[in-house]
């Protein structure tokens, strides 16, 4: 599982997505989540999945991307299973292909937001996205937290498997025992990460002292946002296919 916040670091390239307007991408993000939530027909879900796949092979992130989906899929089963067993019991006991694609399509309604929010955070620099939430006047210090969590947060996932691993080195079982030993055994990697964590915390205070943060309230930077023919061209692709989802879903009738 640790493996999908890995999913959401972002890879330096130089691909047609990672030039996008940070803005542009976010749109498509909510806008897949929309689609998402839109519908639960299990062959519209399937296409909305695979639809990500040209762009992830263009941003030239496949193996990261992968990646996420494969630390995601404990809760993309968990999800499947606990649609079943509702259904299961809803129907009075009785197991339907209904109950079997309407659990899958919930499925990949969870499926469809991880792979475009990973691909999101994958081609995206975190001080861009800063700066894009700046721009929809979103306050800096806000806008500071969250890409410092984007930053920390798969660094301190990695840091809890390395600490995983060498506990497991020194013969500290995880898979065996009752659920209270399990607990239990869990305690040798608890305590380090929460001191990394505060570790962490110290120096990002102490960085952000040193650079005088918060010394001015009017704040400029380096590089400003501009959007350029691609992102224009992005951008009317995206509204095109809001505009379909939207009209096939309520104003065109089923035949």
């Amino acid at each position: 599982m640790l493996r999908m916040l890995d999913g959401f670091r972002f890879r330096r390239g130089d691909s047609v997505i990672h030039r996008l307007d940070p803005r542009i991408k976010g749109l498509y993000a909510i806008v897949m989540m929309v689609a998402a939530m839109l519908y639960s027909e299990f062959y519209a879900m399937v296409f909305l999945a695979l639809l990500p796949i040209p762009l992830v092979f263009l941003a030239r992130v496949r193996k990261e991307w992968l990646r996420s989906l494969k630390g995601s899929a404990f809760f993309a089963s968990f999800i499947f299973l606990i649609n079943l067993i509702t259904g299961y019991l809803y129907a009075g006991l009785v197991l339907t292909s209904e109950t079997i694609f309407y659990s899958l399509s919930m499925t990949l309604r969870f499926i469809i937001l991880m792979e475009s929010f990973s691909l999101f955070f994958l081609t995206t620099i975190p001080d861009d996205l800063s700066l894009a939430l700046e721009k929809i006047g979103i306050p800096h210090d806000f806008c500071f937290a969250f890409t410092s969590a984007i930053r920390f947060v798969p660094d301190l996932a990695l840091e809890i498997q390395s600490i995983m691993d060498a506990q497991k080195s020194r013969g500290l079982e995880l898979e065996k025992g009752s659920f209270m030993e399990r607990v239990r055994n869990y305690i040798p990697i608890l305590v380090p990460m929460l001191i990394r964590s505060f570790q962490r915390s110290l120096e990002l205070a102490e960085a952000m002292e040193s650079r005088a943060y918060g010394a001015q309230k009017k704040r400029t930077s380096l590089y400003e946002l501009k959007m350029t023919r691609s992102d224009y061209i992005a951008l009317g692709l995206i509204l095109l296919f809001l505009f379909t989802i939207v009209s096939l879903r309520f104003f065109i009738p089923p035949s």
